[in-house]
């Protein structure tokens, strides 16, 4: 990091010293280190004395230079109301520094004899620092444990700690008292206890994985209500990604109640949702959006509509990168905890640097958790509560799947030349009548964006009603279950509703948009949710995320999804659980609690993903009777042991008291439910393996999860499910689960069969390349602790991640030697072979750095796999295009294909440095001395500058 880049990026270094620097006078790094501290330190509003002329008087904190004690000077002692309270232990701005190293001599001093200060108490809080890193350590901590700081603390900051009784973390360790449980679903109660418990320990960072319908944000404030109240918590911020889901969580801590007291959530607490720069100083709880709290914090105006996209679909572009700064209005210390709510990939890249900017305990909520956010927060999951957990529970309800594909839909279409069509405006849907140019072929995949066919949308939603009417809810008398349709884009969404008002022969009641472009949005959505219309609503990602709609029974993708956690998201609009008189009071004709949604695809949106959750009903088309006599004569197998399962929980929630009274006579006792769960719950891999497990202890056999095998788990999990099939055995209770069907359900759902795992190739072939990719996934899994090249995406903080060539060597080593057998060229295949349609440059020759590619999208971080040069290039382009417009001059010819050589040696080797230009392609062209000559002094900032954006 160089002097020229700090001040380029606007970082808070003294400019003293880039000035002294910039004429051509030596700076040591030490002085470097002394006036970064100096600054950040003012910043903070402390007042820089040295020993001859101190003067405590001059502000509320003061703090002196080398201030001596029994053993040495100290580089800084901090005052705080006149009284020493800290020390700061300043190093040489040299990259690297490992202030950990250094906390002993920190010690040393805050234990030392004071010149002049009468009390020998050590001091409590301990700062180390260099020109690039602050640590620090509060010595009143239980096990006090250092942590790094963006930014020092203002002196207030310190003076109010002194003044308690205890810290915070002292206070979680010692001082929360036992959860109330009456008013909590076991899930939310190991949610909270498990928080609580982690951060006892002063763990950093918590997940706690919910499944969507579980209650997330019931339990979030549950948490945030017991921080405040029990562990004094000055202050918490409540992170979202839409202004929609931030308006949803005030809500919900409007409308919540304590455990403990009468009054409401906000009749105790200050909760304010932040729609300026200025957080209000009484303010608890502070809900916001992550991109205006960067916006704040990287002193950027906010565009008011970028907090109305989910940042699952918006990716940053390099006109909006900004770093960070601290901001005396809203210091470092501001939150003692952040709560992120669902922002998925948004905390991983620029957004980060929100979370590195506070000094605060991070609190993860998700239901699509992946690799990276286990990364992210440490592997610390407080909390897991699948949703194939919820669905056994009762508290989500699970799904099928139609699937509806159109001539068009899947092969395109072609218009010919000459040919009278209408051109649409797309901004404002104005129509001209004119002459195709030339021929126009376009795929499915340019449907609604370059090609509008408004008979496909027609054929599309004539379909879909059809199969509701007389195959997905038949009994409903032509009632349209409330459903909603997922669209490409905001014109795409208003042809849907033309069509469907036309389809359905209804009014503007009956259809609506629900997209940040309309100006009633949350009134429609509040119609959607609570009133008979609208039955249908049509959105791009308003509500895709987050937002409760409990009717909905059905939903439509009429657009595709490159992201698995947010195409889960989007699904999960459909689980939400609802009793016969909720569901009955938006739709008069539904008969009974809502017990199953299905999800209509019209895209091919399931065959384009690996979801991570699946319905639980895997034939469909199977009568009851059928899978009760399959499972009686011996089937075993998942899809009919797991069908079973769900059919009978679905089931038990239609029948009446005397039905169920009648079949757990003829089951000894247990309950149609129950008989449900146990088939579920015996193909819990996890409880296979402690079966597996506990039956080698009682043999006497010295046995891990590792080291079974594979006969003794499949020996565990026969004998599960064999126990969880017994009951089925007595024909008399297979007659009274038919007998009670037969009295309540009046249709059986009709799908059509699962073709997910067929992409063109041979079953044989694919079969093997999904096992390559599995096992690529498992050893990435079993051996993050060991491959330093996957910290390179999420551990560090933003702006000083490193990926080295060493790295992925070590990676490419242990992947490629037997018994792996994983080479960069056999994954490649693989993927191609599985995922033809996210796979580029299948038929190029790898090289090395190919293995980022491979990891990125192995582990989610990309939605498509291209050669690592190719992302190189894109990058170097917008670089340099940038580059030459902060210049006000293009580089010369010469210079750019210089530039364009380190380009490619970053390409083959993930970054360059001085020591590279003795390598052939730069040796040849003159090396480091015509390099130098070309860029002079800017040499050592354009390579920091390349290897930040090509690579990070």
């Amino acid at each position: 990091m160089t002097l020229d880049w700090l001040h380029h990026r606007g970082h808070p270094f003294t400019l003293t010293v880039w000035h002294s620097a910039r004429k051509g006078h030596r700076v040591t790094p030490e002085a470097k280190a002394r006036q970064y501290i100096d600054e950040r330190l003012q910043q903070a509003g402390w007042v820089i004395q040295d020993m001859k002329e101190f003067n405590l008087s001059a502000g509320v904190g003061v703090a002196i230079r080398e201030y001596p004690t029994d053993s040495g000077p100290a580089d800084y002692v901090l005052f705080v109301g006149r009284e020493a309270v800290g020390v700061i232990e300043a190093k040489k701005d040299t990259a690297g520094e490992n202030l950990t190293a250094t906390e002993s001599q920190t010690e040393r001093y805050a234990a030392s004899s004071l010149k002049w200060r009468k009390d020998d108490t050590p001091l409590r809080f301990l700062f180390e620092a260099t020109g690039q890193v602050i640590r620090f350590t509060d010595n009143a901590d239980p096990l006090p444990r250092s942590r790094e700081l963006f930014h020092f603390f203002k002196p207030e900051t310190l003076q109010g700690w002194l003044r308690q009784a205890q810290t915070l973390r002292r206070r979680l360790a010692e001082q929360m008292p036992a959860l109330p449980t009456s008013k909590l679903r076991d899930c939310q109660i190991s949610a909270v206890t498990g928080l609580e418990k982690s951060l006892a320990q002063n763990k950093p960072r918590a997940l706690v994985h919910m499944a969507t319908g579980a209650g997330k944000t019931f339990t979030a404030i549950t948490a945030v209500y017991r921080l405040l109240k029990f562990a004094g918590a000055k202050r918490i911020l409540f992170l979202v990604d839409t202004r929609n889901l931030g308006k949803q969580a005030h809500q919900e801590f409007m409308a919540y109640t304590p455990p403990d007291d009468h009054r409401k959530f906000t009749e105790l607490y200050a909760v304010q949702q932040l729609a300026s720069p200025n957080i209000d100083p009484h303010a608890q709880v502070c809900i916001s959006t992550i991109q205006r709290m960067y916006a704040i914090l990287s002193g950027e105006p906010i565009d008011e509509s970028a907090e109305d996209m989910s940042l699952n679909e918006v990716q940053q572009t390099a006109k909006q990168e900004k770093f960070v700064r601290y901001n005396p209005a809203v210091p470092v210390e501001t939150f003692d905890f952040i709560v992120i709510d669902e922002c998925h990939r948004s905390i991983y890249n620029l957004w980060k640097q929100v979370l590195d900017y506070f000094d605060a305990k991070l609190i993860g909520l998700t239901a699509t958790p992946d690799k990276r956010t286990y990364g992210f927060f440490n592997e610390n999951i407080v909390a897991e509560y699948t949703y194939e957990q919820s669905v056994v529970d009762g508290v989500n309800v699970g799904y099928d799947v139609w699937e509806i594909e159109t001539e068009v839909t899947r092969k395109g279409a072609e218009l010919k030349a000459r040919e009278w069509v209408d051109h649409r405006d797309r901004a404002t849907r104005k129509k001209r009548w004119a002459e195709v140019d030339e021929d126009v072929v376009y795929s499915g995949k340019e449907l609604d964006r370059s090609v509008v066919n408004p008979s496909q949308i027609r054929q599309v939603i004539q379909a879909m009603k059809t199969a509701v009417e007389t195959q997905i809810f038949p009994a409903r008398d032509n009632e349209v279950p409330k459903t909603l349709i997922f669209a490409k884009t905001d014109s795409h969404a208003d042809d849907i509703i033309n069509i469907v008002r036309e389809v359905y022969s209804q009014g503007n009641a009956f259809c609506r948009k629900v997209t940040y472009s309309e100006k009633d949005a949350d009134g429609v959505l509040a119609s959607f949710r609570n009133d008979y219309h609208p039955r249908i609503a049509v959105t791009v990602d308003m509500i895709a995320t987050g937002t409760d709609v409990k009717p909905l029974e059905v939903l439509l993708f009429m657009r595709d999804v490159r992201s698995r956690g947010y195409y889960e998201q989007m699904k999960g609009r459909g689980v939400r659980s609802l009793d016969a008189d909720g569901l009955k009071r938006v739709s008069g004709k539904a008969d009974g609690a809502k017990t199953r949604f299905v999800l209509i695809d019209a895209v091919g949106v399931e065959k384009s993903l690996k979801t991570e959750s699946r319905p639980l009903e895997k034939k469909p088309g199977v009568a009851l009777k059928d899978l009760l006599q399959g499972v009686a004569m011996g089937s075993r197998d998942d899809d009919t042991v797991l069908s079973l399962g769900n059919r009978l929980i679905r089931l038990a929630k239609q029948l009446d008291a005397k039905a169920q009274a009648r079949i757990a006579q003829a089951s000894q006792g247990i309950p149609v439910a129950e008989l449900g769960k146990g088939l579920i719950s015996a193909l819990n891999p996890d409880a296979i393996i402690e079966t597996a497990l506990a039956t080698a202890k009682a043999q006497g056999i010295s046995r891990s999860e590792d080291t079974l095998l594979p006969e003794e788990i499949a020996t565990a999990r026969a004998e599960r499910v064999a126990a969880a099939c017994e009951p089925f055995d007595a024909p008399q209770l297979r007659e009274e689960i038919e007998n009670a069907r037969r009295e309540r359900e009046q249709i059986i759902d009709h799908t059509n069969p699962d073709t997910l795992t067929f992409s063109g190739f041979s079953q044989q072939a694919e079969a093997q390349a999904r096992a390559t990719i599995q096992q690529f996934a498992d050893t990435l899994q079993q051996h993050k602790d060991e491959i330093a090249a996957l910290g390179f995406f999420y551990q560090q903080p933003y702006q000083r991640r490193a990926l080295t060539f060493d790295m992925l060597e070590a990676l490419h080593e242990h992947l490629s030697k037997p018994p792996l057998m994983l080479t960069s060229e056999r994954l490649w295949s693989a993927y191609a072979r599985v995922q033809a349609a996210q796979v580029k440059g299948a038929d190029r020759k790898r090289q090395l750095t190919d293995l980022v590619s491979l990891v990125r999208f192995a582990l989610g971080l990309d939605g498509e796999l291209k050669p690592f040069a190719d992302e190189v290039d894109r990058r170097f382009q917008a670089w340099i295009f940038r580059h030459n417009a902060q210049r006000g001059t293009s580089f010369t010819p010469e210079q750019t294909d210089w530039l364009r050589s380190m380009k490619d040696h970053i390409a083959s080797s993930c970054s360059i440095s001085r020591d590279d230009f003795d390598y052939a392609e730069l040796a040849d062209k003159g090396g480091l001395q015509k390099a130098w000559g070309l860029f002079g002094t800017e040499l050592d900032t354009l390579m920091n500058e390349m290897n930040m954006e090509l690579v990070a």
